[in-house]
């Protein structure tokens, strides 16, 4: 069973009168791999300050190993930061770099060296340790400042939107980097970045966040498989939406109605009647007999799976994707198709406040 390391209780954060966290609880273990997600300006990168010391909580706690650190100073906690702009010291040398904060501790030599070159087998730069930062590209940078930053062996490093200089390819990469360097250490990380596919690539678990809330912590598959709100179904991936009505007045089993079109049935974890809110992956609508009838939009052929746009008979257009291991058939623009989606995958919510209904 994993030990918890640290927890936010009731963390609230203003500026100026404005609220920027609003009640934050968290609780992230020991050697996890915790991403917080979400749009600029959703509290994420304030949230990461407050771990570190850089900021204080307006209210609320954080919690180390069961004790209360909001008055530490960041040199006295056992966390490390790493920064977008690297910050790498411009003449020095690569072992210079990871050094430096060791010999700020006036290590012995024999020590220093050790764990100077430790870092460098782990971050895969051997052999680079007498080159300048202006010699290194932007990833191998990247490392440099891990590095640094590991190298005074603390139990928490954080991430600030890290990869955001890189390109794709190298960022990419780099994401396969961190969490074997992550998995090599034996520490936790906790990361932060607006990029949802990095998210779902790197972490154990993610926290989205929205507007100084978490809107909700899981897996990625859970965060992706079933999301508890409208917001995490947009943001996370592609969701089609769709209304509907719902009735289920003793819980259990819902009859839903999609525009008078389809009839489903959905296992709901209480009871409610009234309108509603599919929201449903590319992945989970297919092609059927019958079901919500439409017209092929577009398609596009994407190697592994055909992605469709679907115009319903309302206007709505959905977008349907068919891996190509499934069908020899390529649906033309223009055709006349109709949509269905199996019940157990789509999530469903109350039409005003967008509680999940679906299990």
């Amino acid at each position: 069973m994993s030990k918890e390391l640290i927890r936010l209780r009731d963390l609230c954060m203003a500026f100026d009168d404005e609220p920027v966290l609003d009640h934050i609880n968290l609780y992230i273990n020991d050697k996890e791999f915790l991403t917080l997600l979400g749009p600029s300006g959703c509290g994420k990168t304030t949230t990461l300050r407050i771990i570190g010391g850089f900021a204080t909580p307006t209210s609320g706690d954080v919690l180390f190993d069961g004790v209360r650190i909001n008055d530490v100073p960041p040199y006295q906690r056992q966390i490390n930061t790493v920064f977008q702009k690297y910050a790498l010291f411009p003449h020095l040398n690569v072992y210079e770099n990871i050094a430096f904060g060791l010999r700020m501790q006036k290590l012995p030599e024999a020590e220093i060296k050790e764990r100077v070159m430790e870092m460098l087998e782990t971050v895969s730069l051997k052999g680079f340790e007498h080159r300048r930062p202006e010699a290194l590209s932007g990833g191998q940078q990247q490392r440099v400042a891990i590095a640094r930053a590991l190298v005074n062996r603390p139990k928490v490093l954080l991430l600030d939107e890290p990869l955001a200089a890189l390109d794709l390819k190298l960022r990419k990469d780099m994401q396969i980097e961190l969490k074997r360097i992550q998995q090599q250490v034996g520490i936790t990380f906790i990361y932060v970045t607006h990029d949802q596919e990095e998210a779902l690539a790197i972490s154990d678990r993610i926290a989205v966040m929205k507007d100084g809330h978490i809107m909700q912590i899981g897996t990625p598959n859970e965060i992706y498989a079933k999301p508890q709100n409208p917001f995490v179904a947009g943001f996370i991936g592609v969701s089609n939406f769709l209304d509907c009505q719902v009735e289920a007045p003793q819980g259990g089993e819902a009859k839903v109605s999609i525009q008078n079109e389809l009839n489903i049935s959905v296992p709901v974890r209480r009871a409610y009647s009234g309108p509603a809110k599919i929201s449903a992956r590319p992945e989970q609508l297919f092609f059927s007999e019958e079901g919500m009838p439409g017209t092929v939009l577009f398609s596009t052929f994407l190697g592994d799976f055909i992605e469709y746009e679907v115009q319903l008979e309302d206007g709505q257009n959905l977008i349907v994707n068919e891996y190509t291991k499934d069908t020899n058939i390529i649906h033309e623009n223009g055709e006349k198709v109709h949509l269905r989606f199996d019940p157990l995958r789509i999530s469903l919510y109350e039409a005003e406040n967008e509680e999940v209904l679906s299990l």
